[in-house]
């Protein structure tokens, strides 16, 4: 019996959902709680639930356009990082128990994580996520923006008008990019990672199309999701292209030190225009949100239910015990079942028999 056709609203199918892959699990975040699940060494799915208190105690300074992106980069980071030390504790330890202790901070077995602990007191962890945000956020500066800076120039031999460097500048930074991408796809644990990034993905869409959560409709669903990381960076570049078209700074300083002080603006204008691309669907977001659609595909494995090894716990999974993960995370922190009936017209009775439609 087919279900009857499905109504959307004004925003239509924007979950308000987010996540990012980790070792061997998901992240899920709703609002300000988020779940990790985690598929340990043993096959155990582990699932915690945390709320998350930005580094910006104001709520004001979250809505206010433009101002907002920059927080909210920052925040994402902070978390993405949190939960990728978080999932690494499962897989540093033989078993689940030490793990948890670890987290907890009742364990303290290693004689660095001593040395540490007196050196930097109860804040241990929160200056060490604070350096490794602070290095990440120097690694793609450097990377992502100074490099493609300074090899732009060296084309000033031959190109003399600045609106053509700066469109140079920008493709050697997506080129750079890409490669950085490929590069490290190379490795077997990071595509493993990009396939818990395709399951991710896949469990928004399922929801965000009308679909009922589970492994099969999760599976069929797009790997490719408008409100991606990837998406995010491809704008940071866009921008970065426009806003530096207008730079007419002769000192070669200055220009570094001009685009350093754009990096904020840069990211506000970028979240705000994929906050747009992922609540709303027209003909011009689509078109902006294209080839951060297609990076995704670098970013991205599909899940077609082969078996694969993972090089962190040396076990064989399938690719279904991987949605498994993704589902679990989702339903521990958002209420899809609520979400269908306000936003795609479902009944209570339509969660009953079970459908894969």
């Amino acid at each position: 019996m087919a279900l009857k056709k499905r109504r959307r609203d004004k925003e239509g199918m924007y979950s308000g959902i987010g996540g990012q892959a980790v070792i061997e699990g998901i992240m899920m975040k709703k609002d300000d709680r988020y779940a990790i699940a985690v598929r340990t060494p043993s096959g155990y799915v582990d699932v915690t639930i945390e709320e998350y208190e930005s580094f910006v105690p104001s709520k004001l300074l979250h809505k206010i356009p433009f101002i907002r992106g920059i927080f909210n980069f920052i925040d994402s980071l902070i978390l993405g990082i949190r939960t990728l030390n978080y999932s690494a504790t499962f897989f540093e330890e033989p078993d689940k128990k030490k793990a948890r202790e670890k987290r907890d901070g009742k364990y303290r077995g290693a004689a660095k994580e001593k040395f540490i602990d007196r050196l930097l007191g109860d804040n241990a962890d929160k200056i060490l996520s604070a350096l490794t945000v602070v290095l990440s956020l120097a690694f793609a500066i450097v990377l992502f923006m100074l490099v493609p800076y300074f090899l732009s120039q060296l084309f000033r031999v031959f190109i003399v008008n600045n609106t053509v460097i700066a469109i140079l500048e920008g493709i050697l930074r997506v080129l750079i990019f890409v490669l950085y991408v490929v590069a490290i796809s190379a490795m077997n644990d990071i595509k493993r990672v990009y396939k818990y990034h395709a399951a991710e993905h896949k469990c928004i869409n399922c929801l965000e199309s009308g679909k009922i959560l589970n492994v099969e409709n999760v599976r069929k669903s797009s790997r490719l999701h408008k409100r991606c990381g990837t998406s995010f960076m491809f704008f940071v570049v866009f921008v970065s292209i426009i806003l530096f078209m207008f730079i007419r700074v002769e000192d070669p300083v200055m220009r570094v030190v001009i685009r350093l002080l754009l990096l904020p603006v840069i990211a506000g204008i970028s979240y705000e225009i994929i906050r747009l691309a992922g609540k709303f669907n027209n003909p011009v977001l689509n078109l902006l949100s294209a080839p951060g659609m297609m990076l995704q595909r670098l970013t991205t494995c599909e899940l077609d239910g082969a078996l694969v090894k993972s090089d962190t716990t040396g076990k064989t999974f399938k690719d279904d015990d991987i949605i498994e993960v993704a589902i679990a995370a989702v339903d521990h922190i958002f209420d899809w079942k609520a979400y269908l009936i306000q936003k795609h017209g479902y009944t209570e009775e339509d969660f009953i028999v079970n459908r894969e439609d």
